[in-house]
């Protein structure tokens, strides 16, 4: 028995330290909730503004390889399985790009705009060109997953 029980304590321990555990805690919480999403009640049809914020919540989940998150998000929200294109997400939000920008999800730009007090721009609903020294690191020089256009 105790060998048993070392075992099973050095798997978790083994599975923490390579970051499949939360992996795979995410991707039963996602069967999970299939398995239990009554289908039989219909969604409530989503609104312009709900389709755009949960676009922006999935490009975010996404480009921080929260696949699992995104999974559930798409299914319990209703939002479309393919996602909108992001030109025609930024151009639907009024914002304009620069270089940078492009290569990390369209929240971080509203984010550090915000944070910023939207002061280095003078045109209203314009983000500010902001240097990728404001994103996180870790994910820097990975674009966000191709999108395909709706």
């Amino acid at each position: 028995i105790l060998t048993n029980l070392f075992m099973v304590i050095v798997l978790k321990d083994t599975l923490e330290k390579r970051g499949a555990l939360g992996q795979i805690k995410a991707r039963i919480r996602a069967e999970v909730f299939n398995a239990l999403d009554d289908q039989s009640e219909p969604r409530p049809p989503l609104s312009h503004e709900n389709l755009l914020i949960n676009e922006l919540i999935r490009e975010y989940l996404e480009y921080n390889k929260y696949k699992y998150a995104a999974s559930v998000l798409t299914s319990e929200s209703g939002q479309p399985e393919v996602p909108l294109d992001r030109q025609f997400l930024a151009k639907e939000l009024n914002i304009i790009e620069d270089a940078s920008g492009k290569s990390v999800p369209l929240l971080y730009g509203i984010i550090s705009h915000f944070l910023h007090g939207g002061k280095e721009e003078s045109t209203q609903n314009t983000l500010p060109k902001v240097s990728l020294l404001n994103y996180p690191k870790q994910n820097l020089g990975k674009p966000p997953t191709e999108r395909n256009q709706k």
